[in-house]
């Protein structure tokens, strides 16, 4: 008897209708978990892929700094003392801590109210120099970016977020040239960024944000020296996670904070954050694994009995089989390929179902997330058929064994 004899295959399909319910029941366990696996790593794939766009603009090896009040008498001071990081702080980190690449100043303002056309719009604004970018990379979509110059001119222009370009310009494709007003002073819009709001965003949602020249803004609201945020970036080699307590210890110093106050300076590491992320995807691509392969076995394992039932119930007609010259090998092949069959429909109809389920994601998420991919790879595929192939064997080759130790005498007298 040969794999590719059609009296072989018209005979499995013959026998797996004949008993229709316990097919589809048998073959719904190898359904289900191939169809859980192939979902849960797609759906894995596609959140990690629109989390590292939402995260693409940020430094992984970046950190921010941020003044709060003492804990701890120092020096003459009390607890409880309100400081500020102010400017020079910048020029100290930059000479002193050789591992930082980029130090860069912040001022905020939150709650204030955007105006123009007639339309207004809740906003925050940001004061930053052209190098924050390259800490938080605020993805122009229209425009262009602040600039150095921009600063040093005090030039009254502004980047906007997505949805303050949609609530203050909704009837202009491209609102870079427009006028907004905030404070009773007009802004001329050069930029529209495109960064999302569920990504790093320590200020807040950079879709209802301004960002304003730090020079421009600084005098316009009169901030002096003062500085809200300092934003670092590490060298390659140095992690943030190391360097950051150098940089707390020099600005303790320098604002004489008692170096064991842990209150004083907040720190924000995105490194870490970063970690965190990576560990957790690790921990779901685990647990997806865990959930579809013991799936996958019990469904194998439902296989292996059904195959155990039917090879009892033919007992008969394998002892015929076996009288009229059917070898072992024969009766192994009648077996185990029934059992094969069975699998590897059941599992590439669940891989079918999950890999159009997981393409009408990918389509969904598309033009909020253009290089998500939810959709599993060719190998992933090849070897998810391979393991059903394996599944498959394992779960006839046990009744295969039963049917070829069938005696034709004995099966003969089965009843």
């Amino acid at each position: 008897m040969k794999l590719l004899d059609s009296d072989l295959w018209e005979e499995i399909l013959d026998s797996l209708r004949k008993n229709r319910t316990r097919t589809f029941l048998t073959a719904f366990g190898i359904f289900w978990g191939v169809f859980m696996l192939i979902l849960l790593m797609g759906g894995g794939k596609g959140l990690e892929t629109m989390l590292g766009e939402n995260f693409a603009g940020s430094a992984a090896n970046s950190g921010f700094m941020i003044s709060n009040t003492t804990s701890e008498p120092y020096k003459g001071f009390r607890s409880g003392r309100e400081w500020d990081l102010v400017l020079e702080d910048v020029a100290r980190i930059s000479n002193c801590v050789p591992e930082i690449d980029i130090v860069t100043p912040t001022i905020h303002k939150w709650g204030l109210k955007a105006l123009a056309n007639d339309k207004s719009c809740e906003i925050s604004l940001i004061g930053h120099y052209a190098d924050y970018c390259k800490v938080d990379n605020p993805k122009i979509k229209q425009g262009r970016a602040l600039t150095d110059a921009d600063g040093l001119q005090h030039r009254k222009v502004c980047v906007i977020g997505k949805r303050v370009a949609q609530e203050l310009f909704p009837d202009t494709e491209n609102p870079c040239g427009q006028f907004l007003r905030i404070d009773s002073i007009n802004y001329c819009v050069i930029g529209v960024s495109g960064k999302s709001s569920s990504g790093i965003s320590i200020v807040g949602n950079p879709q209802t944000t301004v960002y304003l020249p730090y020079e421009t803004m600084r005098q316009m609201y009169n901030r002096g020296n003062e500085v809200d945020i300092l934003a670092l970036v590490a060298k390659d080699e140095y992690p943030m996670s190391e360097v950051q307590y150098k940089v707390e210890a020099l600005l303790k110093r320098a604002h004489m904070i008692h170096p064991k106050d842990t209150q004083a300076l907040i720190k924000v590491n995105t490194e870490a954050i970063f970690n965190m992320i990576d560990s957790l995807f690790t921990g779901v691509s685990i647990l997806v694994w865990m959930i579809g392969l013991g799936t996958l076995i019990a469904g194998a394992i439902g296989v292996s009995n059904i195959m155990v039932v039917t090879v009892k119930e033919r007992t008969t007609e394998i002892g015929i089989r076996r009288a009229i010259g059917a070898t072992p090998k024969d009766i192994l092949t009648m077996v185990m390929s029934e059992s094969i069959v069975l699998t590897l429909i059941a599992g590439m109809s669940g891989i079918s179902l999950a890999v159009m389920i997981l393409q009408v994601m990918e389509n969904a998420t598309h033009d909020e997330f253009p290089t998500s991919q939810f959709q599993i790879s060719f190998g992933i595929a090849i070897g998810a058929s391979l393991l059903l192939t394996i599944l498959g064997v394992l779960a006839g080759l046990a009744p295969a064994i039963r049917a070829m130790r069938i005696k034709p005498v004995d099966a003969m007298r089965e009843e």
